[in-house]
C-alpha cells in the first residue's frame, strides 16, 4: 500500500534524527560520488529538477520545480514531491512532501558534515553565535538543526531590508546595516541560505575558527560566498564531482585562482582528523543537494511512521 506523508509527517522526524540518518548512511559506506547527477530541465517559466537515488534496498526520486516568478504571485518558488520505492520490487511505497523533505535534509547534511567542529566550538564558548543570511525555511531549518545538537546563545538573521524578528531568531538586520559586520566577526557559525547570485557576506570578516554553511546556490555561475573566504578556508563538499559541476561558490573561486580543486575535502574523507579539518582556518561546508540525501532522510521518515510493522528502514 502506498502511503502519503504530508509536510507535518516529514517534519515530525526532527533534525536530530535526520542528521543521524545522514551520518549513518555515510558511516555505512554510502559513496556520494557514486550518485546519479540531478537532471535540470529548462522550462518556459523556470526549471524542472529530477533527483534519483538507490541505496540500501530503496529507490527514490524527487521531482521538483523552481519558478522564480512565483513569489510575486504569492506562490512558493519551489515545489516538490518525493516518490519512495522498494528496490526489490520497485513498488511505490510512499509519496512525501518534497518541499518539507528538502527543508529537513539540507540542514541535516550541513550539520552532519561539521558536527565535531560545532561541538568543539560549543565546548569552548558554551553557546554559539549564529548569523543567518536569509529568513526562509532553510535559514530556520539550519538554526533548528544546530540547536538540536549544541547550545546556541544568539541568532542574528540578515536580509536585504531587515524587518520583524522571526520567532527562531534574536534580531533581524538589514544587509547594509552597520551592525552586520560586527555580527559576522563574532559569529562561530554563518549560514548563507539565500537566492542571491552574488556573495552576501564579506569573507574577510569571518573568523578563523568559524563554520560557514553555504546552501543557497546550485548553479556554476551563482555564489553566496566570495573567493577571498574560499581561498583561506578549508572547503568541505558533498562530492567533488558535484561541486565542480554545480557549486558556483567553488567553481568561481577556482576560476579566480583562490581555490585549488585538489584541496576540496568531501564527506567521504575522515572528517574527524585535524589534518583534514584544521581548527585554525574557517570551515566552509558547501552543499548543492544530492539525491542520496533525500533518499536516506525519506526512508527515516517512512520508518518513523511505523510502516510495515515498524520494520521499514535501510537494510
Amino acid at each position: 500500500m502506498t502511503v502519503t506523508l504530508d509536510a507535518a509527517d516529514v517534519a515530525a522526524l526532527g533534525p536530530a534524527a535526520a542528521v543521524a540518518a545522514v551520518r549513518e548512511a555515510l558511516a555505512g559506506g554510502l559513496d556520494p560520488d557514486g550518485g546519479v547527477p540531478r537532471t535540470v530541465v529548462p522550462l518556459a517559466h523556470g526549471q524542472g529538477l529530477l533527483m534519483p537515488s538507490e541505496y540500501g534496498g530503496w529507490y527514490g526520486v524527487k521531482v521538483a520545480t523552481v519558478a522564480p516568478g512565483n513569489p510575486a504571485r504569492g506562490l512558493r518558488r519551489i515545489n516538490a514531491t518525493y516518490l519512495l520505492h522498494d528496490s526489490a520490487t520497485l513498488t511505490l511505497v510512499a509519496l512525501l512532501d518534497g518541499v518539507a523533505l528538502t527543508a529537513l535534509r539540507t540542514p541535516a547534511v550541513s550539520v552532519a558534515a561539521c558536527l565535531d567542529r560545532l561541538r568543539a566550538l560549543a565546548d569552548r564558548y558554551g553557546g554559539l553565535r549564529l548569523v543567518v543570511f536569509g529568513a526562509g525555511p532553510q535559514g530556520e531549518g539550519h538554526v533548528a538543526a544546530v540547536r538540536a545538537h549544541v547550545p546556541v546563545s544568539e541568532v542574528t538573521v540578515v536580509t536585504r531590508r531587515g524587518g520583524p524578528v522571526p520567532d527562531w531568531a534574536d534580531r533581524h538586520l538589514a544587509v547594509d546595516g552597520g551592525e552586520v559586520a560586527a555580527a559576522v566577526r563574532h559569529a562561530q557559525v554563518v549560514v548563507t541560505a539565500t537566492s542571491a547570485r552574488e556573495p552576501v557576506v564579506d569573507g574577510r570578516l569571518v573568523s578563523d575558527e568559524a563554520v560557514v554553511l553555504a546552501v543557497g546556490s546550485h548553479e556554476p555561475d551563482v555564489r553566496e560566498v566570495d573567493a577571498a573566504l574560499m581561498g583561506r578556508a578549508t572547503v568541505l563538499v558533498e562530492s567533488r564531482e558535484t561541486a565542480l559541476r554545480e557549486a558556483g561558490d567553488v567553481v568561481l573561486a577556482i576560476r579566480e585562482g583562490t581555490l585549488a580543486p585538489d584541496s576540496l575535502v568531501t564527506l567521504a574523507d575522515p572528517a574527524g582528523s585535524p589534518a583534514v579539518l584544521p581548527a585554525d582556518r574557517p570551515l566552509v561546508v558547501k552543499t548543492c543537494g544530492m539525491g542520496w540525501q533525500d533518499l536516506v532522510v525519506a526512508v527515516a521518515v517512512y520508518r518513523g511512521r511505523g510502516e510495515n510493522g515498524g520494520e521499514a528502514g535501510l537494510s
